[in-house]
């Protein structure tokens, strides 16, 4: 057997969603992660797609992925209602957890999760792609130092249109909606930009069915940072961030993709002045499964500055903000994150 393949995290798939296909096909050149068995809820159905996409072996239930002494790690794309569950069956199984953003419906899901980890020595990770973009690397290193001065804004949205006809982003029992849809994604890079946890939100969206379609919102943060957020499931396509501080301003795409024939580019503008032009600044473009794979295969394997997503600490602040932005736009009241098992609290 090859060295490589056999020092491999060996990663089994709960589920057989279109996203685990691309999970595989981006992840099929690493030689630090191997895609070895997949699991669905039917053994036609698991046959079926492991001969599709090259996997040697399947289950025909969840369950006996996660007893498979064969697996070191689970990837987790099954619907956001789901995500709780399993990463906690999957920890108590003693698997390693990649979990498909966003992590969970609720900060008490989160924190049960990260719980679940914590008590049985493994390690549970939310996955956004784009953060373990070269590009991603760069734009941090840009605002660490200091090269735009002090934060003052971030404005971050992702939009689409989704096509006509049953959809588990549009049921409300699947934990669907806009916000956990794209909207995690957007909320996510203000995080990670912010450094801190969110103290207010505000929101307001379109329903439809029981779930957001279209939703903005502010958060706030008590360093006085503003980020404003906002998502749809009914726009042409676009995924665009701009973070401005007190010296110079930064635009990014924060693609989880980026396309490979061309370089992937920031664009700065460094200073305040209204008629200063804005750099280009190029990074080589991954396929953001295979990056964000080999980093979560580095830190499985003890290399855990090699991690290039969000902390659980992010995570659980993620997934607090989300909980309250949804609550917020629903009452059309201001709320302070629930952290640490409090409540979403009204703010005047």
């Amino acid at each position: 057997m090859n060295q490589a393949i056999s020092t491999a995290v060996r990663v089994g798939i709960l589920g057989a969603a279109n996203i685990a296909r691309a999970f595989i096909s981006g992840v099929k050149p690493s030689s630090r992660v191997v895609v070895s068995a997949v699991a669905s809820r039917t053994a036609d159905k698991a046959e079926r797609f492991a001969r599709e996409t090259g996997i040697a072996r399947f289950h025909s239930s969840y369950e006996a992925l996660l007893a498979d002494p064969a697996i070191d790690a689970v990837y987790i794309p099954l619907p956001n209602s789901m995500h709780a569950e399993w990463s906690i069956r999957a920890c108590e199984a003693g698997k390693h957890v990649l979990c498909e953003k966003p992590l969970c419906a609720t900060a008490a899901e989160a924190r049960a999760m990260f719980e679940a980890a914590r008590r049985n020595g493994v390690h549970l990770v939310e996955g956004y792609p784009y953060r373990a973009q070269p590009q991603t690397r760069k734009l941090l290193e840009i605002i660490e130092s200091g090269a735009i001065g002090r934060l003052q804004l971030i404005q971050a949205s992702f939009g689409f249109t989704l096509a006509t006809g049953p959809n588990i982003r549009t049921d409300p029992d699947l934990a669907g909606g806009a916000l956990m849809d794209a909207g995690a994604y957007p909320v996510s890079l203000a995080r990670m930009v912010a450094k801190e946890r969110p103290s207010r939100v505000h929101a307001v969206a379109h329903w439809a069915g029981g779930v957001d379609h279209a939703l903005a919102a502010t958060i706030e943060f008590e360093s006085g940072l503003l980020a404003q957020i906002s998502c749809s499931f009914s726009t042409s396509v676009h995924r665009q961030a701009l973070i401005a501080g007190t010296g110079g301003v930064i635009q990014t795409p924060f693609l989880n993709h980026p396309p490979l024939d061309r370089p992937a580019e920031l664009l700065v503008k460094r200073g305040v002045a209204a008629n200063l032009d804005f750099e280009k600044i190029p990074s080589v473009p991954m396929n953001g499964f295979l990056a964000e794979a080999e980093s979560f295969a580095a830190l499985v394997q003890g290399a855990s500055k090699q991690w290039e997503g969000p902390s659980p600490e992010e995570s659980l602040d993620i997934a607090a903000t989300l909980e309250a932005i949804l609550q917020s736009a629903r009452t059309s009241h201001g709320l302070r994150p629930g952290f640490n098992g409090v409540e979403a609290t009204p703010f005047m």
